[in-house]
């Protein structure tokens, strides 16, 4: 039997996609690329955005209408914040949320060896008491970075977010497991562990833990050498937590710091619970620390109630502040939230001119980064090849470098191989793999 996989949103749904698979591998499905002729088809979703929704239920639609004999399993976020909503999807078989996902196995099996096509549903609500799902993987032939989800949940509620609604409170994989799991990604040769959350920045905080408790114990496994972390939350980083950052040789400095605005009054308003000068001393903390750091952000624009003098001041902060690379993106309206309710809801056309301008922005900002890379030489782990000019892949602070592609070599895929860069294009840096390590 075939399975197939449709995945939707964030890193951390993309390593449950890859978790659920193993749970059907281990059952005698085979993972197909295709939809075409599967017997499974499952979609994995992301309710981040209205948006979000619109795409998740488009895909099941078209996929229903060109696999009418499949069994297709509906999991992930929307199911689990919008449950009546989803149980009107009548071209799911399956509908589960985001909790029980090694039920989703028995659940398709059940269904396949029924006659009867009936709608079955396995959502069960949040209590706040619940543990850390067991999940785990141990290889991805698609993947040079190993994946590893270490927290779930979030007790933030900022006003224009579901995810607590979709996820639960927070809760923490115990070191234990990590390690175990870790363990596992390099003896199948991963080089380089990526540990993500859903509120990545809380790891352990029901536990008297820290995540930089989980780099210290994923940085003494043998075999391990990156870490590097997903999205963060700013007020939850600390300078002790950073000088023992800064002691960890195989920790990548690389700081996803999420912003969502730059100015104090629309912080305040999508209560986010820090302000721009806590912002800026972690920044400053971090460079002074980690001087080749990439900092990178997220920015909302059109909150409900920001003014063109409120986006002018959030543009200002984040040219001032000179991340590395931002995310853009408008406001959408999520029904369930606070800021849906919210009175001065900001015309789509001006969402969209504030979030070009923003974008452009980005775009100069990255500029600048990558030309500062130009002259250095650093570790760079190759990726699998995508084209016949270039090898490719990433230095520890995420730049993309890209070298000549040598004859002789057909590929470079999960090595590490010292580069100086010789020039920055738009959005990557171009080098030459140097033979060994610079001496000091």
């Amino acid at each position: 039997m075939k399975v197939f996989f449709v995945t939707f949103g964030c890193k951390v749904n993309c390593y449950e996609t890859e978790c659920i698979a193993r749970t059907f591998t281990e059952n005698g499905f085979t993972v197909s690329d295709t939809a075409e002729g599967c017997d499974v088809i499952v979609i994995n979703s992301c309710t981040v955005t209205s948006a979000s929704d619109k795409k998740v239920k488009q895909s099941l639609r078209k996929l229903r209408h060109e696999n009418p004999d499949s069994v297709i399993v509906l999991t992930g976020c929307y199911p689990q914040a919008f449950e009546e909503e989803a149980k009107k999807l009548t071209e799911a078989d399956i509908i589960t949320g985001t909790r029980d996902r090694s039920e989703i196995v028995k659940l398709t099996l059940n269904a396949l060896g029924s006659r009867e096509r009936k709608q079955i549903t396995d959502l069960h609500c949040y209590t706040g008491h619940e543990a850390f799902e067991k999940m785990s993987y141990s290889s991805s032939e698609r993947k040079t970075r190993g994946f590893i989800k270490i927290e779930d949940g979030c007790n933030q509620f900022c006003s224009y977010c579901i995810i607590p609604y979709a996820r639960g409170r927070i809760r923490s994989k115990p070191l234990e497991d990590i390690i175990s799991e870790v363990n596992g990604l390099v003896s199948n040769g991963y080089q380089e562990i990526v540990l993500v959350g859903i509120n990545l920045a809380f790891y352990g905080a029901e536990a008297g833990l820290t995540l930089t408790d989980a780099v210290e114990a994923v940085s003494r496994v043998q075999g391990v050498k990156r870490i590097r972390l997903g999205s963060l939350e700013p007020e939850m980083i600390s300078g002790d937590d950073l000088l023992r950052l800064k002691n960890i040789e195989s920790f990548c400095p690389q700081f996803h710091l999420s912003l969502q605005s730059g100015c104090d009054r629309t912080l305040k308003a999508m209560n986010r619970k820090y302000n721009t000068a806590e912002y800026t001393r972690l920044v400053s903390s971090i460079r002074n620390i980690f001087p080749d750091a990439a900092v990178t952000t997220d920015v909302m624009v059109g909150f409900p109630g920001e003014t063109e003098e409120d986006f002018e001041e959030s543009m200002e902060f984040v040219k001032k502040t000179a991340f590395s690379k931002i995310h853009v993106f408008p406001y959408s309206p999520r029904s369930g939230t606070k800021a849906a309710a919210m009175p001065d809801q900001i015309n789509g056309s001006i969402k969209n001119e504030r979030a070009a301008r923003m974008t452009e922005l980005g775009h100069e900002l990255e500029r600048e980064f990558l030309k500062a890379q130009v002259g250095k030489t650093v570790p760079v782990l190759f990726e699998k090849e995508n084209c016949t000019s270039f090898h490719r892949g990433y230095s520890p602070n995420y730049t993309l470098v890209k070298i000549k592609r040598e004859p002789s070599i057909k590929s470079l895929r999960n090595s590490i191989f010292y580069v100086k860069i010789k020039e920055s294009m738009n959005g990557f840096c171009i080098g030459e793999k140097v033979p060994a390590e610079p001496k000091e």
